[in-house]
């Protein structure tokens, strides 16, 4: 920095510091320092990461202090695709960059920061980043969905728990289960939650649950803890056995902040063990069993109502076959006195009718009887006629001889007068010549 430029104010009586400088030359002064200082690389956590229109804007903490920095936003980005996950509030990361200054102005306020033009996970934060590559991995090939398209059941009659068999997990579940009002069946497997032999045991006792053949839904319960703790439930082999099963799986891993891969691929996941048990039987069964027993109510007064008026109509119906009856039993009576009075009306016509024929059949009678007188006599002149009859004679066995002209010759005088003749027996005829 130069001396006081001509014409300054004078400085502050009694004090052996140089100036005074305009404020614009120290400023300018401090960032050539500040720029000039050697770069470096720096390690903390990430803290209030803000984005803005060119730049991003953030802090960079630890135990014992904490350093404003920002990067330009395409640099940014391009840090971020190079890790292959976005770099978020919490995490450990280092960066790499150098001091910065903002002189500021009349109207603008200067600002200190640590200009950043590279940066990676570091510590937990490699891990966050091998644990977004798997998550990523899964759920490209589809297993992020194969559980939530299995049906749960509203109400099922048994439920698998994977837990720690000590934990605080498990009267968790025993005391949501409760306050539902679920009475079924429970069935515990309990596995290491926490070590690097969780995982396997976890797998294993899901395939035991399996196996029972009557579980319909399994719970796996744990409590919240550090990212270190809970990465038995980002394994790969765990998370897939957990995807392929035929059975909804619950996670219940952690609370709100926490986020393991077995979340993704489980068919819900839960931030306590109590949400995960109610959500295991989603079925308030109290609730259900009141609602059931005033829909019951209902149903019975309703019952009550309907069979009163089926009644009514049964005995409407059962009155109508008596009235019925009482009706055909009036019409057959009238029907009966209608033909007793017509039988009566018919026998009196037909009684005159039969006297009439009687007074007709008895005047042929005697007719008759002179006609039979007049029969004989006509039947003894027959008799005589017949006696008389030359065709009777013929069928004796006599014969007549008839001339050519039909006359009857009856001697042999008169015969001689003709060459032929005719023979007439009863039969037939037979000409004759004379020799």
């Amino acid at each position: 920095m130069g001396h006081p430029e001509h014409g300054a104010s004078v400085g502050i009586p009694g004090s052996r510091l140089p100036g005074p400088f305009p404020v614009g030359e120290y400023a300018a002064a401090l960032r050539r320092r500040l720029r000039g200082f050697a770069h470096v690389q720096l390690s903390g956590e990430l803290s209030g990461v803000r984005p803005a229109r060119a730049r991003v804007y953030f802090e960079l903490r630890d135990a014992r202090g904490a350093v404003p920095c920002s990067a330009w936003r395409e640099d940014w980005e391009r840090i971020q695709g190079r890790c292959g996950q976005p770099l978020l509030d919490g995490m450990e990361v280092i960066v790499a960059g150098g001091c910065d200054y903002y002189v500021g102005s009349a109207s603008a306020s200067p600002s200190f920061g640590f200009h950043v033009w590279n940066a990676r996970p570091a510590g937990e934060g490699d891990l966050l980043a091998r644990i977004e590559r798997l998550r990523r991995a899964l759920l490209a090939e589809g297993l992020g969905e194969r559980q939530a398209r299995l049906r749960r059941p509203v109400l099922p009659r048994t439920i698998g728990v994977v837990t720690g068999e000590a934990g605080k997990a498990r009267d968790d579940v025993l005391a949501a289960l409760r306050r539902r009002g679920w009475a079924g069946r429970l069935v515990w497997a309990f596995a290491p939650v926490q070590d690097r032999h969780a995982a396997p045991a976890i797998a294993r006792a899901l395939a035991d649950l399996v196996a029972v053949g009557e579980v319909e839904v399994v719970v796996i319960a744990r409590g919240g803890g550090s990212l270190v703790d809970l990465l038995a439930f980002c394994e790969e082999s765990l998370c897939r056995t957990v995807a392929l099963l035929p059975i909804p799986v619950i996670a219940s891993v952690g609370h709100h902040s926490d986020r393991t891969v077995l979340d993704d691929v489980a068919a819900v996941s839960c931030s306590t063990p109590t949400h995960a048990a109610e959500a295991a039987v989603p079925l308030h069964c109290d609730e259900a069993r009141s609602g059931l027993g005033e829909k019951a109510r209902r149903l019975r007064l309703r019952s009550l109502q309907t069979v009163a008026l089926r009644a009514g109509t049964l005995a409407r119906q059962a009155r109508a076959p008596i009235e019925h009856l009482e009706r055909e039993r009036r019409r057959l009576e009238q029907s009966s006195r209608e033909l007793r009075a017509t039988a009566r009306r018919r026998g009196g016509d037909e009684r005159e009718r039969l006297a009439r024929r009687a007074l007709v059949l008895d005047r042929k009678a005697r007719a008759g009887a002179d006609d039979v007188s007049r029969r004989r006599a006509l039947d003894a002149l027959a008799l005589a006629l017949d006696a008389h009859d030359p065709e009777r004679t013929l069928a004796r066995g006599y014969a007549l001889v008839q001339g050519p002209d039909g006359d009857l010759v009856t001697s042999a005088a008169a015969a001689s007068d003709h060459e032929r003749l005719d023979l007439r027996f009863h039969d037939g005829r037979i000409p004759v010549r004379r020799p």
